[in-house]
């Protein structure tokens, strides 16, 4: 092989979803940029693991298992996922998804948090992923999307389950 075959490019489906979250930004921030807290508001993440670099610097690279997607054989999706940016001052980050076996390699995942008012925050989810052959492009836009509003959906609760913990422990 070697020879590139041209014409070939891969055609890209694109989604996005949005929602808003009842806390501040910084807080909001918190939860969702570390790698240690993505089970807290990914119901469907078992495990996070750091594979190579450092975390919150671009080159970070996680594997992330866990039930996104219900495999044939029962076993657990496994995705590895390499930071491309991570902007606390925008608060924003972008992975890559690198190798999966959920079909999703070469995904990239934007996430970015607006400032909506004292006490909200609005969480843009936007992604991008290889056509899927043989799968509906609406289909599969459709079910990222609301795989991902759930999770959007759950960083309230995070939020509130941390400070909570945090009040325990300084009560003692």
């Amino acid at each position: 092989g070697g020879g590139r075959e041209e014409g070939k490019r891969k055609t890209k489906w694109h989604g996005s979803v949005g929602g808003l979250v009842c806390a501040p930004r910084e807080q909001v921030w918190t939860v969702v940029s570390q790698s240690s807290r993505l089970c807290d508001w990914m119901p469907m993440v078992e495990n996070c693991t750091r594979l190579s670099g450092e975390e919150g610097v671009a080159g970070y690279v996680r594997l992330v298992s866990g039930f996104m997607f219900p495999q044939d054989d029962g076993d657990r999706s496994w995705i590895k996922e390499r930071l491309l940016l991570m902007d606390p001052a925008s608060f924003s980050y972008i992975y890559r998804m690198e190798a999966s076996n959920v079909g999703l390699d070469g995904s990239v995942n934007s996430l970015q948090l607006i400032h909506y008012g004292d006490e909200s925050t609005l969480v843009k989810w936007s992604f991008e992923i290889d056509a899927v052959e043989g799968a509906s492009e609406e289909t599969f836009i459709d079910y990222l999307g609301f795989l991902y509003k759930s999770c959007i959906n759950r960083i309230e609760g995070a939020i509130f389950l941390k400070l909570k913990k945090e009040q325990q422990l300084s009560n003692h």
